[in-house]
């Protein structure tokens, strides 16, 4: 072989010519190298795209499984309006009158409503000789012999239902009152909706106790009801009746009154004509005002007992107590 002199060209033809060959081999051995290493880079960068697509739906599920049974918990203790709706809590069937559980359902519902905000501000009113309201619980001492022919003092009366009587905080000119009721699970029409005419039932004896204290006799006759009807009545909870006197006209009064959850939602409102009938002077008496409520001497077997008044501790008759089963309560 000759000495390589300024280059290839000094080479021979044929060494030049092997020399060509390998240094195109060589670069057909580089090109396949680099295709190769691309393939390889383009495999990883897909499974490392798979990886990442693997884990965000890994995530994604996680995320959203997490999200459900948060909201099926969530749903559970605080079910949205339309959820109960279709398919309320279930609930046991109300417990004998006279058992321990009724009682002790009784007096717990006593101890709440004497501790709601509203009660408690409106007692604050009843205080004084000038004081705005009066307090009173009408049915509160109705001997039994007498509530059992009676909707709402006996039929209706008990745990799960009725469970306490009225709760009322009347001006004293009788304009106005503001009465508190609690609706058990076993007065639905549709389960968990109060029947709604038990809710024209309870509007039309606020607005009959509004009507009657302010006609000649405070006796009366529902002439005519209307109720509307602005949503559903829950079961299980208090609730509002505001009445309110609009005229009086010789022996007609005319009210309106509407029902409100303690969150203020407007439930029903309702207007009403009550007539005082011809004969109602041989009927009065003063258990008629006392069943509604007002300060009167009450005849034989209503004896009065001292009203509760919220955040005193003085105890009001409950169901179970000996006065609401016709005995007068004991004298010191």
């Amino acid at each position: 072989m000759f000495p390589i002199r300024g280059g290839v060209r000094y080479l021979s033809s044929p060494v030049r010519t092997c020399l060509n060959r390998q240094t195109r081999l060589m670069a057909n051995v580089g090109g396949a190298g680099k295709q190769f290493q691309a393939e390889v880079e383009r495999r990883l960068e897909a499974d490392r795209t798979t990886r990442r697509r693997a884990r965000a739906g890994f995530w994604t599920f996680a995320a959203g499984a997490f999200i459900c049974l948060g909201a099926y918990g969530l749903g559970s203790a605080f079910p949205p309006s339309v959820i109960r709706l279709i398919s309320p809590r279930p609930a046991a069937a109300p417990p004998p009158p006279d058992s321990p559980e009724a009682l002790a359902q009784v007096q717990r519902l006593e101890k709440q409503l004497m501790s709601l905000p509203q009660v408690l501000e409106l007692s604050k009113k009843t205080d004084g000789p000038d004081a705005e309201y009066y307090e009173a619980r009408p049915y509160a001492t109705y001997p039994r012999e007498r509530a059992v022919n009676s909707l709402t003092a006996g039929a209706l009366r008990g745990a799960g239902r009725l469970a306490i009587p009225p709760l009322v905080f009347a001006k004293r000119d009788e304009s106005e009152a503001k009465v508190f009721i609690h609706v058990g699970r076993g007065v639905c029409g549709h389960d968990g909706i109060v029947h709604g005419g038990l809710t024209a039932t309870l509007l039309d004896e606020a607005l009959a106790r509004q009507a009657f204290l302010n006609l000649p006799s405070h006796l009366g006759v529902t002439a005519t009801l209307t109720v509307n009807y602005r949503a559903p009545v829950m079961a299980d909870q208090f609730i509002l009746i505001e009445t309110k006197l609009d005229t009086v006209k010789g022996r007609k009064a005319t009210v309106s009154g509407c029902i409100y959850d303690l969150d203020g939602k407007l439930l029903a409102e309702s207007s009403a004509l009550y007539i005082e009938p011809k004969y109602a002077q041989v009927l009065a008496n003063g258990d008629v005002k006392h069943l509604l409520g007002v300060h009167t001497k009450p005849s034989v077997g209503m004896e009065e007992k001292p009203h509760h008044r919220a955040g005193t501790g003085e105890p009001m008759p409950m169901a179970g107590e000996q006065v609401i089963h016709g005995e007068p309560p004991k004298r010191d």
